[in-house]
């Protein structure tokens, strides 16, 4: 087992269709996990409810179901300000990051949403936004407008799979996971660098 160290812990919130365990979360938790956070994977409650909820439910819906599992984590890691890891849906728990201001990393978050929107533009604490240029949930003028840290892929859509052969995906895939290392190392966690394996 990685040693960890109690001033770092992280939420990993999935979008509407995969788990806390699909590969741009996965790689997200395991760059937290190299820099010596305890990574805690989240999954929903009534995971098919988000597909028929009315978009405006969407917010509330995903703060009653997340903050149960931010304060339990809270609670066994109470010296850690978390980092909170949402993919699409999860990004609606922006509004309890800026609420508690936590540092945060945002894959493919639901810019077209006001209530996503308020939150990161309340948020004080540091956060990374990535998207695609294919993704019709995705501003890249409005991503840069709320935050220095963005990645954005010509022609990823909201998977982050962009056309042509698997290869190219997966190296977007790479290229997230490189731009959540700099930002941890750069943002977050500046004098804790990654555990040797």
């Amino acid at each position: 087992m990685e040693a960890t160290d109690p001033a770092r812990a992280a939420l990993v919130i999935p979008g509407g269709m995969f788990g806390p365990h699909a590969p741009l979360l996965m790689y997200a938790a395991e760059a937290a996990r190299a820099r010596a956070a305890s990574v805690r994977p989240f999954s929903w409650s009534r995971p098919d409810e988000p597909r028929h909820l009315d978009p405006s439910a969407r917010g509330p819906w995903v703060l009653a179901d997340v903050t149960p599992a931010l304060d339990r984590l809270a609670r066994e890691w109470p010296a850690a300000t978390p980092l909170l890891i949402g993919k699409s849906l999860g990004s609606y728990a922006s509004v309890l990051a800026a609420d508690r201001g936590l540092p945060a990393v945002w894959l493919t978050p639901v810019l077209t949403d006001p209530w996503v929107v308020d939150g990161l533009r309340r948020m004080t604490a540091p956060f990374l936004l990535v998207g695609g240029t294919a993704d019709r949930m995705w501003d890249g003028d409005l991503a840069r407008g709320l935050t220095p840290h963005t990645l954005e892929v010509e022609g990823a859509d909201h998977g982050m799979h962009v056309p042509g052969r698997l290869a190219s995906s997966a190296a977007v895939l790479g290229q997230v996971a490189t731009a959540v290392e700099d930002f941890l190392d750069e943002a977050v966690w500046p004098s804790q660098r990654p555990v040797a394996r």
